[in-house]
């Protein structure tokens, strides 16, 4: 099979889709892979350690659109890519089409076979492609948080783990999965104290038996999200409904009970958000603020770290790439359920029940 690597053109985003060990995997096997000029760069990994690798590398986006079976890339494609993606080409990457009615009608009209990196499923719920930038993003989410708490920033001025005589800020979490944990053992780690909501109460009891003692784990209700609002510092947005929109756990009023220069980060934002008043931003531009609230919504939170980022996604997504380019899409879908599960569009069928029931598209069962 033939793999492309384009580069990513989304603002600011440092990520590849495949790391040099993992061309040299595939070229081992018999595989072509093209990777385009300066694709990994940002993430430390140079042309010369591709070549070395056994790739070919291409000047141009369009020439590794136009050679490709497969398109391995790190996020959805943007418009500037559509009309270049061709019929029957698999594209694996992240895409949230749950948020995207243009994106999903542009890749339902290419014809392609569109397998989604969120929705790929292990029998035990885990989703194994999603994980590790979740890992990220619930880190960095506290990272950017402590920092626009900063006054220079707009923020409120609290130093989120206070001093010895001064209490600590106080961290909401909406959402106790692998985001949500994961800011959670950042911010509690920085001294912080943490409420983490959720409705599972098997996570919550579990996480009460792991998390540190600044951390207190709550039942999620809209009564006790607005009960805490009132007093928090920073709000993590941390929600996943898998492949469907997220849901709007805070609304436009609620913030109206909150403190001026209360900082709210929504990792959600790839899934439409569960602010109300959220709106993805870019790394470039990351934050605006609504009734004195300040917003960091940023569509791509783990591209702020790219080497790190580009690592562990690849260790994760690299046991994939090589079923589907040994196997062929059908053949490795049939064969692994998780993999199945991934499949979002393929030739014009929307064939994931949450990414229809979400834009109102109709759904088709695919066949294996």
């Amino acid at each position: 099979m033939i793999i492309g690597i384009p580069k990513e053109i989304k603002v600011q985003e440092g990520r590849v889709g495949l790391t040099p060990a993992g061309a040299h995997e595939l070229t081992r096997r018999g595989h072509q892979v093209y990777v385009q000029k300066n694709a990994g760069v940002h993430s430390g990994l140079s042309d010369e350690r591709y070549i070395k690798a056994g790739a070919i590398m291409l000047d141009t986006i369009e020439e590794i659109y136009k050679c490709a079976d497969m398109i391995v890339k790190v996020k959805e494609p943007l418009e500037r890519e559509f009309a270049l993606i061709k019929k029957d080409q698999i594209l694996f990457t992240y895409f949230h089409f749950a948020s995207d009615k243009k994106l999903t009608e542009a890749m339902m009209k290419s014809g392609a076979v569109c397998i989604a990196y969120e929705t790929v499923i292990e029998k035990n719920g885990v989703l194994p492609l999603l994980t590790p930038m979740s890992e990220v993003a619930g880190r960095l989410s506290v990272q950017q948080g402590a920092k626009y708490l900063e006054m220079p920033q707009g923020g409120k001025g609290v130093l989120l783990g206070g001093v010895p005589g001064v209490k600590p800020a106080e961290v909401i979490i909406i959402g106790a999965g692998v985001v949500g944990s994961n800011a959670a053992l950042m911010a509690s780690g920085l001294g912080a104290h943490v409420k983490i909501l959720d409705i599972n109460l098997n996570r919550l009891r579990y996480l009460s038996e792991v998390m540190p003692a600044n951390v207190e784990t709550v039942y999620s209700t809209k009564f006790a999200i607005l009960d805490l609002l009132k007093t928090a510092d920073l709000v993590i947005g941390a929600t996943l409904q898998v492949g469907m929109k997220a849901p709007h756990l805070v609304t436009r009023d609620m913030l109206k009970e909150m403190a001026p220069g209360t900082v709210m980060i929504d990792v959600s934002v790839d899934q439409g958000g569960c602010f109300e008043t959220t709106h993805p931003t870019t790394h470039k531009d990351p934050i605006y603020v609504v009734d004195d609230i300040i917003h960091y919504c940023v569509a791509n939170i783990p591209g702020a770290v790219p080497v790190t980022s580009t690592r562990a996604l690849t260790n994760a997504t690299m046991p994939y790439v090589l079923l589907l380019a040994e196997n062929g899409w059908e053949a490795a879908c049939k064969k692994h359920a998780d993999l199945r599960q991934g499949l979002n569009i393929v030739h014009g069928d929307v064939v994931f029940k949450g990414v229809a029931d979400s834009l109102d598209l109709p759904y088709t069962e695919w066949k294996t």
